[in-house]
């Protein structure tokens, strides 16, 4: 078992990350939250089934009064009506300023649960209890929201949960396609900050089928320092925390225009990526070995292109309404080199072209 501690100016908080863990979820709970007076664990229906009574058996064993709601599974889950539903929950049992809820899921549980726990009387503890590798990105950092249909994580808070469990004998039931979308953040988070982690990946990994529990530790391990370092620096995304976003701007783009849980957020970032890539070389007139990249992502499974019935007006629409466009300016994070991010904005004429030109050229 490993421990890492995320520095923030709201407060530092634990991260417990290793395999076969989830015994100690109550000691640990009851370390960082002194005598709560419920619990509520927000779950999905895919890991209630899987995980749910485990993690109840545990809690109860503490003699905690231990609640769970579960909402459906998948990124639709990230709305309004499945808010109110858990605040409804939440009133309707009692909770109050002394309880804690648990995020039991993947990423779309933790934004979804932290929100809620953000919103809840002006604000409760909350722990985040991922079970999915995408959820090494999310859960770290306090950025926590719901969908709006013109636009992703549009409605949100920063709100710090008060530790981390990652258990990485969940992430063993994952399907590929899950598993290769929490790989698109990995691969993220070496592109903004070390170079070598980048190539040690392209080396080591031509296929995700057969990913070794080792293997998904030490990605997991990995982003969450990448991580930490710049929340540590940026907690409410003044500054150096943008470059987090590198791939997301066209990523969020494509999600909502393909409409919610219809590709995945990792498949979606790594489309976004590419494009970023490429649009890096024409910029600052650098190889990043662009071609080689695509035929590694290609090999790994994730899509290298946009599907021509999707229109690039479209998907220019879609991100002048992105949360990180100023004054009609689209704003993306470049590489000045591997480990070496910048900000840069475009104007939508501008970033019109270089779009239909990477579509027609740089996706062949």
């Amino acid at each position: 078992m490993e421990q890492m501690m995320i520095q923030t100016k709201s407060r530092p908080y634990p991260v417990f990350l290793g395999d076969g863990i989830i015994d100690n979820v109550g000691e640990w709970l009851l370390s960082v939250c002194n005598n709560p007076s419920k619990i509520l664990i927000i779950t999905d229906q895919t890991v209630k089934d899987l995980y749910g009574g485990k993690l109840e058996s545990v809690l109860k064993a503490f003699d905690l009064d231990v609640l769970t709601c579960v909402v459906p599974s998948g990124e639709q889950s990230k709305s309004f009506e499945t808010y109110y539903k858990c605040l409804t929950f939440a009133l309707e049992n009692n909770l109050d300023r002394e309880s804690v809820i648990i995020a039991f899921g993947g990423g779309v549980v933790g934004d979804l649960a932290g929100f809620v726990a953000a919103t809840f009387m002006r604000g409760i503890p909350f722990i985040q209890v991922p079970t999915t590798l995408l959820a090494h990105d999310s859960a770290v950092g306090g950025k926590v929201a719901i969908n709006h249909p013109l636009g992703k994580n549009m409605i949100g808070a920063f709100h710090q949960p008060h530790a981390i469990i990652y258990d990485t004998q969940f992430l063993k039931t994952l399907p590929l396609l899950e598993i290769r979308s929490g790989f698109a953040e990995v691969v993220k988070h070496g592109f903004i900050n070390d170079r070598s982690f980048v190539e040690n990946l392209m080396k080591t990994i031509h296929s995700l089928n057969h990913v070794t529990s080792e293997q998904l530790q030490w990605f997991i391990r990995k982003g969450i320092e990448v991580k930490a370092e710049i929340v540590a620096e940026d907690e409410r995304e003044t500054g150096k925390r943008a470059f987090l976003n590198f791939g997301h701007t066209l990523g969020h783009a494509l999600e909502a225009e393909l409409g919610y849980g219809k590709i995945s957020h990792g498949d979606a970032v790594a489309c976004g990526m590419l494009f970023a890539l490429w649009l890096s070389e024409k910029i600052f007139r650098k190889d990043f070995q662009y071609k080689s990249i695509k035929n590694w992502f290609n090999e790994i499974g994730f899509p290298v292109k946009i599907d021509e019935t999707i229109q690039t007006e479209s998907l220019l629409e879609r991100m002048k309404k992105d949360k990180k466009t100023v004054h009609s300016q689209i704003r993306f994070v470049l590489l000045e080199d591997i480990g070496n991010p910048v900000l840069k904005t475009f104007d939508t004429h501008t970033l019109y072209s270089f779009l239909n030109e990477w579509r027609t050229e740089g996706c062949v």
